[in-house]
């Protein structure tokens, strides 16, 4: 393995630890930022510490917040009746693009997956049952993954909050638009025909 300077190979090593970049892109970065001028160096790495500093979890909903509570949870405008419950953070800005959605959100922090040691414990379950009568919450939307995982925490979800007397929903899943049934893999079809509705 090549070894640089110890400045450059620690830098290199701290990326590479970052999900999604491997070595040789580790590499390329930390070799952009030896090309670069200070001020833009020291940018980079001020944004990075303001972020670490002022970023906290909503206590409420446990999105990322740079205020006491989210954005969406200040937002007066949004409906607090209706909450759409994701895994992570991040999934909220790709409910957001849909435009569709003007409720509250939940994240769990997870799905439960015991092959991961994670549990209903180790993720935001009572802190979204104790929102349920503070909020008035009548519809919980539980959008998590597609994935084993998503399911068995969606299913643990319904079982916990139905008999609340709150309506649970899942989104709906099926053919993207664009596709040809020929190209559209089994359980995707089966979803979108047990997910129909009228035209």
């Amino acid at each position: 393995m090549a070894m640089f300077a110890p400045p450059v190979q620690e830098l290199i090593d701290e990326f590479s630890k970052l999900p999604g970049i491997g070595r040789k892109t580790a590499q390329r970065l930390v070799f952009h930022l030896l090309k670069v001028d200070n001020r833009t160096a020291r940018q980079l790495a001020e944004a990075i510490v303001t972020m670490r500093d002022r970023v906290r979890f909503c206590p409420q909903c446990f999105n990322f917040a740079s205020e006491s509570l989210c954005e969406y949870c200040r937002d007066a405008r949004r409906d607090p009746a209706v909450v759409c419950v994701v895994e992570e953070a991040p999934d909220i800005v790709s409910v957001e693009k849909t435009g569709e959605f003007n409720g509250r959100y939940h994240v769990l922090g997870g799905a439960i997956s015991p092959i991961d040691g994670v549990g209903p414990d180790d993720l935001h379950l009572k802190e979204l049952l104790d929102r349920i009568p503070v909020d008035g919450i009548q519809e919980v939307i539980v959008a998590t993954n597609a994935s084993v995982e998503g399911e068995a925490t969606a299913v643990y979800l319904e079982n916990l909050i139905r008999p609340r007397g709150v309506r649970v929903t899942r989104p709906a899943r099926g053919i993207p638009v664009g596709s040809d049934l020929e190209y559209v893999d089994g359980s995707t079809l089966a979803e979108a025909l047990a997910g129909r509705r009228e035209m």
